[in-house]
């Protein structure tokens, strides 16, 4: 990441090898009243490599959009006929030892609105999982299957670093299990034949493994969501020739030796070139011992993501300073303190509200479980406070 990032050669694009579909961000809030989100293999997001080439990401892995005139991510439509993975042009199944320590990440999204899936590299015996941020954003719930043995579990997220695309999962009661093999030494040069393996396409089958090589280092992709949130920027990345698609995001990327020298974290398609992107392994690592330790940062959230559980109406000119809201989630803290459609949040944990945007910064910035003071006005005018406490929420 120290190294100056190189210029990566646009490529032409075209459609991606398998679909995705819209997640919006979650941060303590619900989704916009009358927002449906569908059964889902992704979240679509708009990329650009530094140069301005199109490159673009989901859920499980990175796609990309049709063109540069993009504003904002192409939602992939679900396509039946997609191509199956002895399609893939240079995807086989994964080798007994290539699958060995990787699982399969499957999410529940928002409550049950929506399904996601990719893939995690298993760090302890005792289930300790490292995978991309982006696979397990938005989730409500998170069940892992190992590969080799079938087995799956529930578990929970240690914490993230969404702005170099790192979570770490916790497996409960899992014992015994194969880890992975990392090659931390930084020996990697442009030239070197890898492997990508991962839940390719999100569906559980075989574990697939694409070959490829390294052709560029220190690569940066810039990455916005499709509903418009802010961009971040991924620095310091592998580029490989690599057909890495949807559901590999968070697997190992392998090198001549099967050891994991990156995570598997972004795509773009094309098609007679493709080109994938890895966080180094050693970043990865740093970032995940980060976690574990309890190290919080400006990047690093550690612990369990408050959830108020409100959801919140576009603002219009003129309407007073607040967030207003235009329902509840049943059961959830804002329902149960009696606020309802038309109220509007003034003020929460002891800072003043101005827009929606600003109470979703303020809800993530609490842990699950604090007490916090919640002021509104309901849509008759009358004041009120009240105290709650947060529960669990989707990762942010």
């Amino acid at each position: 990441m120290n190294d100056q990032p190189q210029t990566p050669t646009p490529q032409p694009q075209s459609q991606p090898h398998a679909r995705a579909h819209r997640r919006p961000h979650r941060a303590g809030i619900a989704a916009m009243a009358g927002a449906a989100i569908l059964g889902v293999s992704g979240l679509a997001y708009a990329a650009q490599a530094d140069n301005g080439s199109s490159t673009a990401a989901s859920s499980q892995t990175r796609l990309p959009t049709e063109n540069r005139s993009n504003r904002g991510a192409t939602v992939l439509p679900l396509d039946p006929q997609a191509k199956s993975l002895q399609n893939l042009e240079g995807t086989t199944d994964a080798t007994a030892a290539q699958a060995a320590g990787l699982v399969y990440i499957n999410t529940t999204v928002d409550y049950g609105a929506g399904q996601a899936a990719g893939t995690g590299m298993i760090l302890t015996s005792d289930g300790e999982i490292l995978t991309n941020h982006h696979v397990v954003e938005g989730a409500t719930a998170i069940t892992v299957q190992v590969v080799s043995t079938g087995k799956t579990y529930r578990a929970a997220v240690i914490g993230y670093d969404s702005a170099h695309d790192v979570a770490v999962l916790q497996l409960e009661n899992a014992t015994g299990l194969t880890t992975i093999k990392p090659d931390s030494s930084g020996g990697v040069q442009v030239g070197d034949k890898v492997v990508g393996v991962g839940n390719a396409n999100g569906d559980g089958g075989s574990a697939s493994a694409a070959a490829g090589t390294v052709s560029a280092l220190n690569q940066s992709i810039t990455v916005r969501s499709d509903s418009g949130g802010a961009s971040e920027r991924l620095s310091g990345l592998i580029k490989v020739s690599a057909d890495i698609i949807p559901g590999d995001s968070g697997g190992a990327l392998y090198d001549s030796d099967g050891e994991v020298i990156g995570m598997n974290t972004a795509a773009s398609s094309g098609s007679s070139d493709v080109s994938g992107y890895a966080v180094p392994i050693a970043q990865a690592l740093t970032i995940a011992q980060q976690i574990e330790d309890g190290d919080e940062s400006s990047t690093v959230h550690t612990g369990s993501t408050g959830f108020l559980g409100v959801q919140m109406a576009p603002s219009t000119y003129g309407e007073p300073a607040g967030a207003l809201v235009a329902g509840t989630v049943d059961d959830s803290p804002a329902e149960s303190a009696g606020i309802t459609r038309g109220s509007t949040i003034t003020a929460f944990n002891g800072s003043a509200i101005s827009s929606a945007a600003q109470l979703s910064n303020a809800v993530a910035a609490v842990d699950a479980g604090k007490t916090v003071n919640v002021s509104w006005t309901d849509s008759s005018g009358t004041s009120h406070t009240a105290t709650v406490t947060l529960k669990t929420g989707p990762i942010g």
